[in-house]
């Protein structure tokens, strides 16, 4: 039994992902449906997390709109994302930066990696 849905999984899984990472800032190329068209809509913001694995893996990302933060989580795996774009990599030393949260302006940045 286990064999099979590992099976069916493996066959949802996308070619090729994007490399990203925990406090990496990101936009994300969402198709968007509105009534009979389809569009692509841009969420660009920051990783504050990456959950579980294969098939079933998902990512949040948060930004702040008009003065208000707004998280989306999404299947890293879902036919609604079109592509990941990496803008800026981040140096965090943790898995989930929940503490982003409580953090407004300045207070909210994370640092970037310098290759």
């Amino acid at each position: 039994m286990n064999d099979i849905i590992k099976s069916i999984e493996a066959e949802q899984l996308k070619a090729e992902v994007t490399s990203f990472n925990v406090g990496d800032t990101v936009k994300v190329y969402a198709k968007v449906k509105e009534g009979n068209r389809e569009r692509v809509q841009v969420y660009e913001g920051t990783v504050l997390k990456r959950q579980n694995g294969g098939s079933r893996e998902t990512f949040t990302v948060r930004k702040t709109s008009n003065g208000i933060g707004v998280e989306k989580t999404w299947p890293l795996h879902s036919p609604v994302i079109e592509k990941i774009e990496v803008i800026r990599r981040g140096k965090v030393r943790r898995a989930k930066l929940f503490y982003l949260r409580d953090r407004v302006g300045k207070r909210a940045k994370v640092k970037e990696v310098i290759r």
